[in-house]
């Protein structure tokens, strides 16, 4: 069973009447008898203008593509405005991954690497993420602009992936049992003109929200004796359980496959148990820079730092997230 149920007033389906999403849209769901719910969605166009704007080498451009689905995911579940960020600072080749979500739909992503090192593990064939990002920190922080305190969540990086590192973040920040799988890649379409690739990935996640507290509860670390490692950080109730099993059984290929999408996904995983699909939440490729907050910025340097940021008789400003480049005459801030 599949019930669609719309998140804005203005609309209520009629019998029979059900819209997909499609690319580029987070759709929450819940699965009332596990007492689960969650989102998921499919990256496309959107993604690919990220990637392909800056032509980032293939790894690159997959662990980017994966900090975008995360970002996403965790982002529009923001209910005020503001700003989710995540950002990676780690002694690996790509040593930055930076993708920010403002509500309610603007996306933007940067990644920064050593082009050298890079090769130098494309060509030995180590090309993992733990490999890629070596050991430092994942940030999550959610920002309410200003007069309010960001909160953020610090996860280390020490040879785990990003999917890995996320489900930490909630077990130590929210303490919500939080199982999150995605995947990337990048299809090659035929065509007249000769083949298309584009970028496509895709994720869901899932937490574990019921009633009873007590049904939420993880046992603890371990310890004593050096013996550092963890017990199952799942609860042992069974609609967890059995909510992990069904996640199990996901194809990599089903979380970016557009002729599957997401409400075929999770009918196809919990159309036994029920599953309320609600009104998928666009995402839009937008950077949030502009003339005027770059103007500003340079409006607070001082004549010498003017003097210095001076190239052929202009001031040339680029932004990192989508290339757009803003150019100022130094006279504009002679008197400032």
């Amino acid at each position: 069973m599949l019930e669609t149920q719309t998140l804005a007033a203005e609309h209520k389906p009629q019998l029979g009447e059900f819209g997909f999403a499609g690319d580029d849209h987070v759709v929450p769901y819940e699965v009332a008898p596990l007492d689960v719910r969650g989102r998921t969605v499919q990256l496309g166009p959107m993604l690919d203008a990220i990637l392909s704007r800056h032509d980032y080498p293939e790894p690159v451009a997959r662990l980017l593509a994966e900090a975008c689905v995360l970002t996403v995911l965790l982002g529009t579940s923001l209910k005020f405005e503001g700003k989710f960020i995540l950002q990676t600072r780690t002694d690996g080749p790509v040593d930055m991954l930076v993708a920010d979500f403002s509500t309610p739909h603007a996306l933007r992503a940067y990644a920064r690497f050593d082009a050298d090192r890079l090769q130098a593990l494309i060509a030995s064939g180590a090309t993992s993420q733990q490999t890629l990002l070596g050991n430092g920190v994942l940030a999550l922080t959610i920002d309410q602009g200003a007069h309010t305190q960001r909160y953020q969540g610090i996860v280390q990086l020490d040879g785990t992936s990003l999917e890995d590192a996320a489900r930490t973040y909630f077990r130590q920040s929210e303490q919500i049992p939080t199982e999150i799988r995605m995947s990337v890649a990048k299809l090659v379409t035929p065509g007249p003109g000769g083949a298309r690739e584009q970028w496509r990935a895709g994720g869901i996640l899932a937490q574990f929200l019921p009633q009873a507290p007590e049904r939420m509860r993880v046992p603890d670390i371990s310890g004593g004796d050096g013996d550092a490692r963890e017990v199952a950080d799942h609860p042992a109730d069974n609609s967890w359980q059995e909510l992990l099993a069904l996640l199990g059984t996901i194809e990599p290929t089903e979380l970016i496959d557009p002729t599957v999408g997401a409400e075929r996904l999770l009918y196809r995983l919990f159309h036994e148990h029920g599953v309320r699909v609600f009104r998928g939440v666009p995402v839009a490729d937008q950077c949030s820079c502009s003339r005027d907050k770059i103007r500003g910025i340079l409006g607070g340097f001082s004549a010498e730092e003017i003097k210095d940021s001076t190239e052929d008789g202009g001031i040339h400003v680029a932004c990192e997230f989508c290339s757009t480049q803003y150019d100022f005459d130094p006279a504009e801030f002679a008197a400032e």
